[in-house]
């Protein structure tokens, strides 16, 4: 397979045709774009089959790019904007899977110490939790409110213990029917550093750079 070094699905469709010198689509890809405006840009590719899995070494499944110009030095309006196209795409992507009210378990991989691995970590922090107020006092959240709990389990360097150890003992507790993982993603662009999103339904591999 292809050697692509980059988690970015829409960089590995590009990386294939140039490698292969394909013009049109790859069989097995659709991808879309679509500009909201001069800032932000939604990239949508989707691996329908087997051969778009093995062109580019990504499961079947939908990858969502936000890419957000100039995000480190956006003004409040245009982080807003930003973070209004983002809340839209993963909505739309939960919707597709889970009932609204289900229960849902955020899980920000990585290592809080280490500057560009600290993504996931961080996230949970501002994440809004609302399993246990929903099991004790559920008069004080609104009614359509989903249960929503959270995890920063550490890396392996840290805890000794491997992150899969960890969730599974999680998720046969608190049985969640969606797990939502936040990890940084590696990048062939400069650019893209703090200024892109990359949002899946088809699950991690750390530590991967996406070879079988």
């Amino acid at each position: 397979m292809y050697n692509f070094r980059t988690d970015m699905a829409d960089e590995r469709k590009d990386l294939y045709k140039k490698a292969n010198n394909i013009e049109n689509e790859i069989d097995g890809i659709e991808a879309q774009e679509e500009k909201i405006d001069d800032n932000i840009n939604v990239t949508r590719v989707k691996v329908v089959n087997e051969n778009g899995e093995n062109a580019i070494g990504k499961k079947k499944g939908e990858y969502i790019t936000i890419d957000i110009k100039n995000l480190k030095i956006a003004s409040e309006p245009d982080i807003q904007k930003a973070s209004e196209v983002v809340t839209k795409e993963l909505r739309n992507l939960i919707s597709k899977h889970i009932n609204i009210q289900d229960d849902i378990l955020v899980v920000g991989l990585g290592n809080i110490y280490v500057t560009p691995d600290s993504l996931g970590p961080k996230v949970v922090q501002d994440i809004d939790i609302t399993r246990h107020i929903l099991e004790y006092v559920p008069n004080a959240v609104d009614e359509n409110t989903r249960p929503v709990s959270a995890i920063s389990p550490g890396v392996l360097g840290t805890t000794g213990i491997e992150t899969l150890e960890i969730l599974k003992g999680i998720v046969e507790n608190i049985k969640p029917k969606l797990i939502i993982i936040i990890d940084a993603l590696a990048s062939r662009s400069m650019e893209r550093i703090s200024s892109s999103i990359q949002i899946a339904d088809t699950g991690i591999v750390p530590r991967s750079w996406g070879g079988k």
